[in-house]
Formats: structure tokens, C-alpha cells, sequence
């Protein structure tokens, strides 16, 4: 016996598993202030050593990091981009969780250890396929949703 006033958890949905619409103005708000918070939350992560020297990263390393920061900052863009535009047509959960992970670990990670472009350029197709995947299993529910809601609405109809 439910209470009034609550729901169960099957009827429950989350407020950021939603399709997110509205005007290109605010989709492109949304990825360059994602892009430049992750920007800076790993640069600034980068300032400090994670654990103990041995076993923690390290602070940033000596040389220029603008090319790194840089680097992510249009790695974010082109990521927040696919991110917003398939949020924009299905539900996907915590669009700006993955968008500020991968960006924030990816300048992090560049920053302490300075790698190769090679290795950055590795370390952002890394990125692109979780976004992908991450898309593809949105995109996969919303398609089996709609399968789901296309048999109902036929079997009504044949029942009628």
C-alpha cells in the first residue's frame, strides 16, 4: 500500500534523463561553460599532488601548458557538441557529468605529465569513444522505447 504522495520508482523519472531543448544559443552556452569549468577544475587539480609522491600524481609539470589547456578546451567543445545534439533529440543521462569528467581527467592527466601530442591526441579519441558509447546507449533506449510505445499503441488498435 503506497502512502500519498509518494511514487514508485518505476514511475519516478529523473530530471536529468530528459530531452533538452530550447535555442542554439542555449546548447552553445551550455558546452562552452561545461568545456571551460572541466578546463579549469583540471587545471587546478593540477596545481596540487594527488597522494603520497610515490603513488599519487603529480603536480603540473614544468614547460608550457597553454597547448594542453588548449588541447581540451576544443577537444571539450567538439565533445559537448555531440553530447548536445543527441541530448537534444533523446534522453541522456548526465550529459554534463560525462562532458565534465572527460575534459576535467584529460587536462588533469595532460598537465601532470606533459605527454607526447600523439599520446594527447590517444588520450582524446579515449574521450570521443566513452561520448560515443555513451550516446549509442541513449540513443539504443530511446530507440526501444519507441519500439515499446509503437506495439502498445498497435496492439490497442487491433484490440478495438
Amino acid at each position: 500500500m503506497d502512502l500519498p504522495g509518494t511514487t514508485s520508482p518505476v514511475d519516478s523519472h529523473d530530471e536529468d534523463e530528459r530531452v533538452r531543448s530550447g535555442p542554439l544559443w542555449h546548447h552553445v552556452l551550455w558546452v562552452a561553460g561545461v568545456t571551460a569549468a572541466g578546463v579549469t577544475l583540471g587545471w587546478l587539480g593540477a596545481l596540487f599532488r594527488i597522494g603520497p609522491e610515490e603513488y599519487g600524481l603529480p603536480p603540473a609539470a614544468a614547460g608550457a601548458l597553454w597547448p594542453y589547456l588548449l588541447t581540451w578546451t576544443v577537444t571539450g567543445l567538439g565533445l559537448g557538441a555531440v553530447l548536445r545534439f543527441v541530448a537534444s533529440r533523446v534522453p541522456v543521462y548526465s550529459p554534463s557529468e560525462v562532458l565534465l569528467g572527460v575534459v576535467m581527467i584529460g587536462t588533469r592527466l595532460s598537465l601532470g605529465r606533459r605527454p607526447e601530442p600523439l599520446e594527447v591526441a590517444a588520450l582524446a579519441a579515449a574521450g570521443l569513444v566513452l561520448v560515443a558509447a555513451w550516446c549509442a546507449v541513449a540513443l539504443r533506449g530511446a530507440a526501444a522505447v519507441r519500439r515499446s510505445e509503437d506495439a502498445s499503441r498497435l496492439a490497442r488498435r487491433t484490440v478495438m
